[in-house]
């Protein structure tokens, strides 16, 4: 369960991140505008610098995206959480165990 919770709590992270990561897209969209009509872009040159700024931004979200993965696979592969098959392995283990332990105690 407590991996779920890890999980769980890198999602919200990473939602969280990628919330602001469009916030300040659109924050910088504007500024672009305004920082447009301030230099008396015509409306062509406006679509180009627009697009070129969309081309950079997105490719640097991709390029966070992909650092902050990363990072997660690094920190969860740090955790020696067991597989499922190596639970199933260890109950398997224990039960044998534990019917062996049950037949020396009637032994005696």
């Amino acid at each position: 369960m407590e991996t779920r919770r890890l999980v769980e709590a890198f999602e919200a992270l990473w939602a969280q991140a990628l919330l602001a990561a469009s916030a300040a897209e659109e924050e910088a969209g504007r500024a672009l505008n305004r920082v447009a009509e301030a230099a008396g872009w015509s409306q062509e040159e406006i679509r180009r610098q627009v697009a070129a700024f969309g081309e950079r931004l997105a490719a640097q979200r991709r390029e966070l995206e992909r650092g902050v993965e990363e990072g997660v696979r690094k920190a969860v592969a740090r955790l020696t959480v067991p597989r499922r098959e190596q639970l199933d392995e260890f109950k398997a283990r224990l039960d044998q165990l534990s019917k062996r332990l049950d037949r020396l105690l009637k032994k005696r």
